[in-house]
């Protein structure tokens, strides 16, 4: 009985700090993320919705775990990039190989698909992802639950890794993805910067809190200009941007996220405009797309590529182009590439393409959640629920998508 009256307890004590919180259900700065549907999630919190208070409760513990994680910075990887300055990141390519047929190994080859465990010794890339995982969980928490605690944690992950003279990285990438006895760096490794969308929506979420400051925000815009500067006029960002599969779509996502955040509003159309040109160029006339078709996880390619253009339709609500209704001149859209995936997700077909490992199908959840809302699409909802379990029911994930109502 004491621990019943103990937990009712704290949980109204979480409620009152959210309650009392400025701004409580105010829109925040988000890009990449519906602001509506956190509003919608704080305030199911606010009346004790159960669904919504479970997911609330786990977030709520997966920050308090990342309340000693990190901080992390490219400084503390052991290699030194060829500049000389481990202030630039580093990392390698992930399918290339030792060549078999050389004394050396060099110059290393490519195996699609299989990633090779060197890629481990170069921290800067494990060290980027955790880094962003854990600003994202941080700042949702500060979020719904108005505790300054997550903010100031937050705060100091974002100031370490971007910010900080000691520990900061450099605005580029010129040293990612690359391939011993080949190259210093390829346009590859832009891609995986990708995850600094979810820290610029951090810095929207941080709003309010003491522990960000009005210098800390011009420090990150002026950061935020530079590598978009650079992705933008370097040779490497420039061949990536040309790219013509995943990491084309994945580079205008995430300069799309940069270029909001920035309020350049007039090349935020201009990239979504650029969008629509690489939707029709690499999408056929069945809704796939051959590029990632080829690839030798071809299932797994083809939802990472889609899964780009949702996320640039989502930024574009925040611009003057709808994607969502986009129809190009040679009939592609969204709509027509989620119902090509859409009988593979539900079941209804096997996947016959070349797919050298398991497909987790249940992580493709939010991406249907989505397109169940944005084409009026029950039989998505469907699907979805062949796809769940009880943990899904509970994933802290739910206060970004949405809740799917349980059967």
């Amino acid at each position: 009985m004491k621990n019943i009256l103990l937990k009712t307890l704290i949980t109204c004590c979480i409620f009152s700090v959210a309650i009392i919180t400025p701004g409580y259900c105010q829109s925040p700065k988000v890009y990449s993320i519906d602001a509506k549907t956190l509003v919608a999630s704080k305030q199911k919190i606010k009346e004790g919705d159960k669904q919504a208070m479970t997911a609330y409760h786990n977030l709520v513990k997966a920050a308090d775990k990342s309340l000693t994680v990190g901080p992390f910075s490219v400084m503390n990887k052991v290699q030194t990039p060829p500049s000389g300055d481990k202030h630039d990141y580093m990392s390698l390519a992930p399918y290339f190989w030792p060549n078999p047929n050389t004394p050396n190994g060099l110059p290393y080859v490519n195996k699609d698909g299989e990633i090779t465990p060197e890629v481990k010794d170069f921290k800067d890339k494990d060290d980027m992802v955790k880094m962003c995982s854990t600003v994202e969980i941080l700042s949702l928490a500060y979020y719904f639950s108005g505790d300054e605690k997550y903010a100031e944690r937050c705060a100091l992950l974002i100031r370490t890794w971007f910010i900080s003279p000691d520990t900061k990285m450099n605005p580029n990438v010129k040293y990612g993805q690359a391939v011993k006895g080949l190259n210093e760096g390829r346009k590859e490794g832009v891609l995986e910067t990708r995850g600094f969308s979810k820290v610029v929506d951090a810095i929207g979420l941080l709003k309010g809190s003491k522990s960000w400051t009005t210098n800390d925000q011009q420090a990150m815009q002026t950061w935020i200009g530079e590598f978009l500067t650079w992705i933008q006029t370097d040779k490497i960002g420039v061949a990536e941007m040309n790219a013509t599969n995943n990491h084309g779509t994945w580079f205008d996502a995430q300069r799309l996220s940069y270029a909001l955040f920035l309020g350049k509003h007039d090349l935020a159309n201009e990239i979504c405009k650029n969008a629509i040109t690489r939707l029709d160029k690499q999408m056929d006339e069945f809704g796939t797309f051959p590029r990632e078709l080829a690839r030798t996880k071809s299932l797994g390619y083809s939802f990472f590529n889609i899964n780009a253009f949702f996320q640039i339709a989502v930024l574009a609500e925040k611009t003057d182009v709808d994607l969502w209704k986009e129809v190009t001149p040679s009939g592609k859209s969204l709509r027509k590439a989620i119902e090509a995936l859409a009988p593979y997700f539900s079941k209804e077909k096997e996947w016959t393409g070349k797919q050298i490992e398991p497909y987790n199908l249940a992580g493709e959840i939010p991406l249907f959640y989505l397109a169940s809302v944005k084409y009026n699409h029950p039989e998505y909802l469907k699907a979805i629920a062949n796809q769940k379990t009880p943990a899904m029911e509970s994933d802290w994930k739910q206060l970004i998508f949405g809740f799917i109502k349980q059967n």
